[in-house]
Order: C-alpha cells, then sequence, then structure tokens
C-alpha cells in the first residue's frame, strides 16, 4: 500500500505521516529522512523531526537514491519524509528532469507499504527564478504521478487531514 501526505509548510504533514505509519506498522517502521545538512536552520529542523520520532522508527539517512535504498527493505513499512527535499537534493546535484521522474516511477512500483511526504507549492506564485520555476513544476508532476499511484492521498492543513483519495 502506498500512500501520500500533501500539505504547505508546517501544515501538519509529517506528524500526520508519522501516526499514519506507526499505526500502519506491526513492526517498527522505517523513516528514510532525505535531508542533507546544508546550513544551521536545516540542521535546526533535523533535529526537531529527531526528536519528534523520537526512538519510534528505524532511520535511514539517504538524500538521492531512494529506490536502491529501499530495495533492501522488502516487506517493511516505511516513511518517505520527504520527497520535496530529495527534489532539491537531486536538483543541487543536477539531476535531470528524466533521472528525476524515473526515480518516481522506479519507487511507485516498489514492492513496500510506503507513505510519502510532500510539500504542496501549487498555490504560490510563478517566479522570477528559474531554477524556482524548475523546482515548482517538477514538484506538481512528482505530486500528480503519486497521487495516481498511491491508494490514498491526504491534503493537510493547519494540522487537518482531509482525503483526497
Amino acid at each position: 500500500m502506498k500512500t501520500l501526505f500533501l500539505g504547505g509548510i508546517k501544515s501538519g504533514k509529517s506528524i500526520l505521516a508519522e501516526e499514519y505509519t506507526l499505526n500502519l506498522a506491526k513492526k517498527k517502521p522505517y523513516y528514510l529522512a532525505t535531508t542533507q545538512f546544508i546550513d544551521k536552520e536545516m540542521q535546526e529542523k533535523i533535529q526537531e523531526h529527531k526528536r519528534q520520532r523520537s526512538d519510534t522508527f528505524h532511520t535511514i539517512e539517504e538524500p538521492l537514491e531512494l529506490t536502491q535504498t529501499l530495495t533492501k527493505l522488502q516487506g517493511e513499512h516505511v516513511l518517505v519524509e520527504c520527497l520535496s527535499m530529495w527534489l532539491n537534493n537531486m536538483l543541487h546535484h543536477k539531476k535531470n528532469h528524466t533521472q528525476i521522474l524515473q526515480e518516481i516511477e522506479s519507487l511507485c512500483k516498489l514492492d513496500l507499504d510506503l507513505v510519502f511526504v510532500l510539500q504542496d507549492v501549487s498555490c504560490s506564485v510563478v517566479s522570477e527564478h528559474k531554477l524556482v520555476r524548475e523546482y515548482v513544476n517538477l514538484s506538481g508532476i512528482i505530486a500528480q504521478k503519486l497521487a495516481k499511484s498511491c491508494d490514498e492521498v491526504f491534503q493537510v492543513t493547519a494540522g487537518l487531514q482531509m482525503r483526497l483519495k
């Protein structure tokens, strides 16, 4: 089973996705953390997420090669937190659109119970910066592909989830 939690920054999607994963799993699930240590603010955010989940997950840190990493966990429940940071990493490391979208398609084909977290950036204004426009466009395409492939999709706003699918 695959599930998507989609919401804005600080919408509560991470906490709800963690609770959902813990309720779904019969044993201690995995938490695939995608964020790279970029700066002090990001380090603080990572520490906040670590405190939030405490020892309730097995944590794996992987910023780029998600499918390759997850292939080793057949039959497990995994929270992928978050695909927005993964997309940021992929663009930072100069991966092209084909590589990015192939990775998403590969993730969707894995025989795992996966819970994805993705920021909804679709309501933002069109940026004057090319890289921001590329990020927003790819994020929207990823959201569409995941929503189509996932069994369940939740939109999160102000800590409340609404089931879309």
